[in-house]
């Protein structure tokens, strides 16, 4: 079960046009702080994209770097783009001079996309970058009349169905950010699989998502797969709050939320949050990082809204392993959306029987390309059919996964593995805890222990007392050799440009700390 497009495929055309085709061009695609955008707004607008493209000498191929906020814009600059053959970048507008420098050197972008409120960032990025891309700055009075005088009709350039669409990252926790190269067809293909099959979103749902579009898990949860079936997304520019997604959510009246467990915790905590708040919800999605099973039952508790927790990659764009609706185990994964074929498998490719942890092994037609030049790389993850991840599960005799650790994450203590998420949870439910990180780190034997890295719920409780406190909880809930033998408090956590913690930074600050671990 696979969705195959025909050779000649443009996903502008599949997601946006065949909505005009089917009579939809006055249903609304958008609502956001402009107001409600139609299916035919977004056409227009994104046609005057693409030709503005077009003006700019920016070819079939080449590729385009959008860093724009959530909003229309986003919208009509990524699709504008897919139509005249280019090949999009997404890329955090947030993240730091250097890191841009290293984006704008490594993708060797023609032009890029960015909003007034980081040109100037954007410009001191390019001047120190020996390929710099050609900066369209949407809100500047020349380039907004550009647009606007851009004409609203562009055919699509005649894709083939594996031509390069996007241009996904991976999340960069132990290194520089790497490209992963993905096709038209994949992007339709997951939209088909699991916005539409396992999802089941349909012409009345109205999603919102916590992560912004640049993230591909936001991409398609809160763009591609309502545009496939002729729903609406709510967008909003300002980083997400529990405050600002409450508001939102009571605006909007959304059916669909896409979450990821750092909000989750977050929306608990709020004092505003009870049943009433997501009363316009039928479900929510949980994806990104790991989500504890007693974050999933609060949340149960406290919304009674159906959460889907699931796993996808950029390397097979989106969620192939996904709880469902009717069918909800909470600590989790689901089991693999029709259409992918996972498997748990040895060192050396083997496949393991049920209920052992090994290496995730998944195949299925949104397989990526590649990563752009890392050839080695490229060749020990992509097998034949198969991508082989990092990520460590265990599957039961029903199918259902389990979640156990990044590979490389994964620490031998005392002789026996230990997954870092184990621990965390664990502190997790300790009440002065806020959110944890815990890495491996040498002691003074060359030993490897588990270093748990805090922030606490408010300020001044951080103290050797609290740490030592939060060695005895795990102690207590764990066995014995897992408690973290040094707790570090942070006021915050490093992050990747994907905004997840930073955990190779971590491992390198552990290394760095004087004393001896107790």
């Amino acid at each position: 079960m696979t969705f195959v497009p025909p050779e000649t495929f443009n996903l502008s055309e599949h997601l946006v046009v065949q909505r005009l085709t089917e009579g939809l061009e006055r249903r609304r695609a958008i609502l956001c702080d402009e107001g409600t955008l139609t299916y035919g707004d977004v056409a227009a607008r994104m046609n005057r994209f693409g030709n503005f493209l077009r003006d700019a000498d920016v070819r079939a191929e080449e590729r385009v770097i959008v860093a724009l906020p959530d909003g229309p814009d986003f919208v009509a600059a990524l699709f504008g783009a897919l139509r005249i053959g280019a090949v999009v970048v997404m890329v955090n507008p947030e993240l730091t001079v250097d890191q841009l420098r290293y984006f704008f050197q490594y993708t060797r972008a023609r032009a890029a996309f960015v909003s007034g409120a980081s040109a100037t960032l954007f410009a001191e990025a390019a001047q120190g970058a020996l390929h710099a891309p050609r900066l369209i700055v949407v809100g500047d009075p020349e380039v907004d009349r550009g647009l606007a005088d851009a004409s609203a009709e562009l055919d699509p350039f005649p894709t083939h169905r594996d031509d390069a669409a996007i241009w996904l990252f991976s999340g960069g926790t132990t290194g520089k950010p790497k490209a992963v190269v993905q096709s038209h067809r994949s992007f339709a293909n997951t939209t088909e699989l699991y916005g539409r099959g396992v999802l089941g979103i349909r012409p009345d749902d109205v999603t919102i998502s916590v992560p912004k579009l640049f993230f591909g898990y936001a991409t398609g949860s809160n763009l591609f797969f309502p545009f496939a079936s002729g729903g609406a997304c709510a967008l909003f520019p300002e980083r997400c709050t529990p405050e600002a997604l409450f508001e939102r959510i009571a605006q909007h009246r959304p059916t669909v939320l896409v979450n990821v467990p750092t909000m989750v915790k977050k929306m608990l905590d709020h004092p505003g949050a009870d049943r009433s708040s997501l009363g316009s919800l039928r479900l929510a999605t949980s994806a990104g990082e790991a989500l504890p099973v007693d974050l999933h039952r609060a949340w149960d508790d406290c919304f009674g809204v159906p959460l889907l927790d699931g796993l996808g990659t950029a390397e097979m764009w989106h969620i192939f392993i996904s709880n469902r609706p009717d069918d909800i185990r909470p600590g989790t994964l689901g089991r693999a959306v029709p259409g992918f074929d996972v498997r748990v498998c040895d060192e050396d490719g083997g496949e393991l029987p049920r209920g052992e942890v090994g290496h995730l092994w998944v195949r299925g037609d949104s397989r990526a390309q590649g990563y752009w030049q890392q050839i080695e790389k490229t060749r020990a993850a992509f097998q034949g059919d198969w991508y082989v991840s990092g990520d460590m599960i265990s599957m039961d005799r029903e199918g259902y996964v389990t979640y156990r650790g990044r590979a490389d994450d994964m620490l031998k203590v005392s002789g026996k593995w230990l997954s870092p998420r184990e621990l965390e949870d664990c502190l997790l439910r300790h009440p002065s805890v806020a959110e944890v990180a815990v890495v491996g780190g040498r002691g003074p034997d060359g030993l490897v222990k588990p270093h748990a890295f805090v922030r606490t719920r408010a300020p001044g409780q951080a103290c050797e007392e609290l740490a030592a406190e939060l060695k005895m909880w795990a102690r207590e809930h764990l066995e014995p050799y897992k408690y973290p033998r040094r707790v570090v408090f942070v006021d915050d956590f490093p992050r990747t440009h994907l905004g997840k913690i930073d955990r190779g930074q971590l491992a390198r600050a552990g290394r760095t700390l004087g004393g001896t671990p107790s």
